[in-house]
């Protein structure tokens, strides 16, 4: 049977999806040390150890390299023309119809739906509760930032960002949400990684591999 090639991702989307995976990566390990610590640096009588600062100071890195690349993949998925297949998935998610025949599609009931856009309402629903989720958790570790650093850009949101604590019940519950949303994308990871590799293997379009090289190849009708 013959293929066309289809491009499915732009060099941004697929730049940024690997940029926030690696820094949810590295953020889960080092925001549960920050929680409760699991290892210490050998005894020394010089003062230069810091093991605590030094994860810390990853956790923040990469805590602001997610914010930088999570706020442009929003500015790609509205702006972008390259990118405007995935603002198309809008239309799918809206559709009753598609709706019913990827449900059928999941139980090995029908054929996958034609989509206009590259993501099903399935999984255009759980991006948008990812999103939520990941706003949640970008939005209470700048809480938590401002707390500890109260010059520069701490002290410039402490103002913006102080009512919002308050809202949340205080400090201690705005960790204690940033937690519970950083577990729920503990789970949601591992399933999003299922379904990939399921589309994938199902479909036998490429669909995994257009995350990697931007393309993939549906079968010609």
């Amino acid at each position: 049977m013959k293929r066309s090639t289809e491009y499915e991702f732009s060099i941004g989307l697929r730049l940024t999806h690997w940029i926030r995976a690696l820094c949810i990566f590295a953020l889960v390990i080092t925001g549960y040390y920050i929680a409760y610590v699991f290892i210490a640096p050998e005894p020394s009588s010089e003062p230069n150890v810091f093991l605590q600062a030094k994860i810390r100071f990853v956790h923040l890195v990469t805590g602001f390299l997610l914010i930088g690349a999570t706020i442009f993949k929003c500015y790609l998925f509205i702006f972008d023309k390259k990118s405007r297949k995935e603002l198309i998935s809008v239309a799918d998610f809206l559709s009753p119809k598609i709706w019913f025949e990827q449900i059928k599609y999941y139980l090995f009931l029908g054929k996958h739906p034609k989509l206009r856009g590259v993501y099903n309402p399935l999984q255009f629903a759980a991006y948008i509760a990812f999103y939520l989720i990941l706003a949640f958790i970008l939005i209470t570790g700048m809480i938590l930032y401002m707390h500890v650093y109260h010059e520069g850009l701490g002290g410039f949101v402490y103002d913006i960002l102080r009512p919002l604590e308050v809202y949340m019940g205080g400090l201690s519950e705005v960790r204690m949400i940033h937690h519970i949303c950083t577990d729920c994308i503990i789970v949601f990871v591992p399933i999003h990684v299922y379904m990939a590799v399921f589309n994938a293997i199902k479909g036998k379009e490429g669909a995994l591999d257009a995350i990697v090289s931007g393309y993939k190849f549906p079968k010609e009708v």
